[in-house]
């Protein structure tokens, strides 16, 4: 994997305004894989209760860590958007807690990539979430 082709991801994520306000970092950028953190934050919480992070946080996380890896496999260019996304939300992130998103494009087609996602915090071997989704392929040439 090219230092280009990451450091294009690093800039593509930070002019993202979804990615920067949910302070999102890459942790890990290869060959078909991604892992993205998101730290706890106030302005995050779904539940003022418990302070839960919302799942639709949890879901743009992912769902950016999926595309990511769609952005790092050799066979698909830099450029992709989500066709489909499932997430299967396991429990409640523990409040506190940086979620980690990782992700695997695991096949790419001449024109779909499929990926699979899980998110953690930590806390438990339970994920937060998981995810399976198809996302658009730019060939790269």
């Amino acid at each position: 994997m090219g230092q280009n082709r990451t450091e294009l991801a690093e800039k593509f994520m930070a002019t993202l305004p979804h990615a920067v306000a949910l302070g999102l970092q890459f942790k890990h950028f290869g060959t078909g894989e991604a892992e993205i953190a998101m730290p706890y934050s106030d302005s995050l919480i779904g539940d003022l209760e418990t302070g839960v992070i919302h799942g639709g946080a949890v879901s743009a996380m992912m769902d950016t860590c999926c595309g990511a890896a769609v952005m790092s496999h050799p066979n698909a260019g830099i450029a992709t958007a989500t066709i489909d996304l499932r997430i299967d939300y396991m429990r409640s992130a523990e409040p506190g807690c940086e979620i980690v998103a990782s992700a695997q494009c695991y096949h790419v087609t001449g024109s779909v990539a499929f990926v699979r996602a899980t998110a953690t915090d930590g806390t438990s071997q339970t994920p937060v979430a998981t995810a399976t989704g198809t996302f658009s392929v730019e060939r790269a040439t």
